[in-house]
């Protein structure tokens, strides 16, 4: 019982928290900044304040697809964003550039979460070959590792959210700074931010349920 009640909780988190940041974006998407400013407008502003001249922006295809590059030094901002004049666009534009500005810094959550994802990427790949065999082979040296490799997973999820909160807060501050948004704009842009945020948030809990789920579900059979 406890299994599945667990395993419900690691299908219905994600969905919940995916349901929240489209809610949020979809909200603020349609609200317009005062200054009819694109996100594309936002990042370079930022970056041009912050001695990043030579960092591209570039416009990436999807939804929600906005990311930093540090290997090739390129703010991504998906096509709403790009052109998009929204407070959201000002917001996730902002983030980004947050993050740009933790690599000019060297910051060290950055630092360790670039350093670990190679390891942790093989490691949680691994880990389901593993527990495949180990159920085949009915062998519990097998799951035992598998399970253990799991927390590599945890470990890059709780790397991840220090991360994101600064660039956040980087995001919040430097809009305040620029005079980018009014009060109440400020607003729906912490919401944005914040909904955001809780998607890694929902990933750590997500990454811990499933060890725990693993632990539970597997141990049983010893």
């Amino acid at each position: 019982m406890e299994c599945l009640i667990i395993y419900f909780l690691m299908l219905i988190i994600p969905i919940l928290s995916t349901i929240n940041i489209n809610n949020t974006y979809k909200k603020y998407k349609n609200v317009e900044n005062k200054k009819g400013q694109t996100g594309y407008d936002v990042a370079r502003l930022i970056l041009d304040n912050n001695d990043l001249n030579d960092l591209y922006i570039v416009e990436a295809p999807g939804v929600l697809t906005d990311c930093y590059d540090a290997e090739r030094k390129t703010v991504k901002l998906s096509t709403d964003i790009y052109h998009g004049t929204s407070i959201a666009a000002l917001a996730v534009a902002a983030h980004e550039c947050g993050h740009a500005l933790q690599d000019k810094e060297g910051y060290s959550w950055m630092r360790l979460r670039s350093q670990i994802f190679p390891i942790v990427s093989f490691g949680t790949k691994i880990a389901y070959v593993l527990l495949l065999i180990g159920l085949f082979l009915q062998a519990l040296d097998f799951i035992y590792l598998a399970i253990a490799l799991t927390f590599l997973g945890l470990a890059f999820q709780l790397v991840t959210l220090p991360v994101e909160f600064d660039a956040s807060a980087r995001a919040l501050a430097k809009i305040k700074d620029y005079k980018l948004a009014t009060n109440h704009e400020e607003e729906g842009v912490q919401k944005v931010l914040k909904s955001a945020a809780l998607t890694y948030v929902a990933g750590v809990l997500s990454a811990c349920l499933e060890i725990l789920y693993l632990i539970l579900r597997y141990t049983d059979r010893d």
